[in-house]
């Protein structure tokens, strides 16, 4: 069964940093490209940020780009997401999974909450 454990928000300042880790198992890590997602209240969620199954291509949404890093490390079965220069829109509650476009998503983690207060 595929389990997915987000850590790593919080509460940080305006222009503050983060980094999110997500802990997978249930599945061969290394296949599937895998991504971050977010959703606002009130909002639809998102994808953030995309990244291969060996690391090798990266992809981002525009209203991150330049400011996320998505990283991943197979021998860990973990996904990484550094957040730098954090503004109030990136508040959310942020999901990690597989990336929706590959595969046909069942199932979603708690996610892990992160505020940035201006």
């Amino acid at each position: 069964q595929v389990q997915l454990v987000e850590s790593g928000g919080g509460l940080v300042q305006s222009g503050g940093s983060l980094r999110l880790s997500c802990v997978a198992s249930g599945f061969t890590f290394t296949v599937y490209p895998m991504a971050w997602y977010r959703q606002a209240p009130g909002k639809e969620r998102e994808l953030v940020a995309m990244i291969t199954g060996r690391g090798e291509t990266t992809s981002y949404a525009d209203s991150v780009k330049g400011r996320f890093t998505i990283s991943r490390d197979n021998a860990k079965n973990t996904m990484y997401l550094q957040m730098n220069s954090l503004k109030p829109d990136d508040t959310a509650l942020y999901y990690c999974n597989q990336d929706h476009r590959f595969v046909s998503i069942q199932k979603w983690g708690q996610g892990t909450q992160v505020t940035v207060s201006s």
